[in-house]
């Protein structure tokens, strides 16, 4: 049988990455387009001398199909974008440049190859302020410009699979979390934060009282999802994808173990997030298997790879948040 070629836009980042590793290891022949923005060529390095994986630098805006030297392309796993939630507010632009009109490209590139299935990853963050558990038919309500830009390029993808005949899901993650999570210059994801602080031995900086919820996944539970999504068929076109079981930032805290000083909760972000993954579990098959308490303590046992992250304080999260405040109290 011949191997099944997979592109993964994004692959040197955190869930592409993960993506590239098990695909590989499902005998996949793998090419990876990733400009290096917010990917890490660390993530990618043990694979650059197989035979099977092929790396183009290149943003994917500015892709071509002749880029990619190959012949034949099954698979598309898009998961390249922008991705850093508040600066968002400042550089709009930039954010449906690459989300919407990068999608956009791929898709094109991936309608020549008449590919078996394009999987997208697209972002919770487009139900808004949503009840909760949340399911696939909730009413949709972005409240920030890179919320809006991923539903955008959900919404681009489903438009060519109706028109083109291109086989696609999108896949709606929630809060995911493990090795290789990106802690790029952008305040933003709380691991990166925490960690930094926690190898600084400095106070944690707790937004709001903390009470606040987040449907963790681990990244290796997401990665099985989409592979599963690739080579099953599916009634359904859009999934919900999360733990199902939401955890406290302050649980996370006692798990790191540390003090913490409190810092202003942010308006437009959601109380709790949770999805309902009922419809996932059914088409797929597919369950989590790793807890939050154990993936936390797995990365915590290589938390020196957070050395070189941003450390952030109150001042400087003041300063980094002041658009968001500025823009977002208004819009709630």
């Amino acid at each position: 049988m011949k191997k099944k070629t997979a592109l993964v836009t994004g692959g040197a980042g955190f869930i592409g990455s993960h993506v590239v590793d098990l695909l590989l290891e499902k005998k996949f022949k793998v090419i990876v387009v990733d400009d290096l923005s917010g990917g890490h060529r660390n993530n990618i390095k043990r694979h650059l001398k197989n035979k099977n994986f092929h790396f183009v630098k290149k943003n994917i805006c500015n892709l071509k199909t002749k880029d990619l030297k190959i012949k034949k392309l099954d698979f598309t796993f898009h998961f390249a974008g922008k991705g850093d939630i508040v600066p968002s507010i400042v550089y709009p632009k930039e954010y449906f440049s690459t989300n919407l009109m990068g999608t956009i490209n791929i898709l094109e590139i991936s309608k020549e190859f008449k590919i078996k299935k394009f999987l997208y990853a697209a972002s919770s963050s487009c139900y808004g302020i949503a009840k909760t558990p949340t399911k696939e038919t909730h009413k949709l309500d972005p409240k920030y410009p890179y919320a809006l830009s991923k539903l955008m390029g959900e919404n681009a993808v489903l438009h060519w699979s109706q028109i083109y005949e291109i086989s696609a899901v999108s896949i709606r993650i929630f809060n995911a979390y493990g090795p290789r999570v990106k802690t790029t210059g952008a305040y933003g994801a709380v691991f990166g934060v925490f960690f930094k602080q926690k190898l600084s031995k400095k106070p944690f900086t707790l937004v709001g009282d903390g009470s606040q919820k987040r449907d963790f996944l681990h990244v290796k539970d997401i990665a099985n999802a989409f592979y599963l999504a690739s080579i099953k068929k599916t009634k359904k076109k859009i999934f919900n994808l999360g733990a199902g079981k939401p955890n406290s930032i302050k649980e996370l805290i006692q798990i790191i173990g540390g003090k913490y000083v409190k810092i202003p909760k942010r308006p437009g972000e959601p109380d709790c997030t949770w999805a309902d993954i009922s419809a996932i579990k059914k088409e797929l098959n597919w369950k989590p298997k790793i807890d939050f308490d154990t993936g936390v303590k797995e990365m915590m046992v290589n938390i020196g790879d957070w050395k070189s992250a941003p450390l952030w304080n109150v001042k400087k999260i003041k300063l980094a948040t002041k658009d968001w405040f500025k823009y977002m109290s208004k819009n709630v």
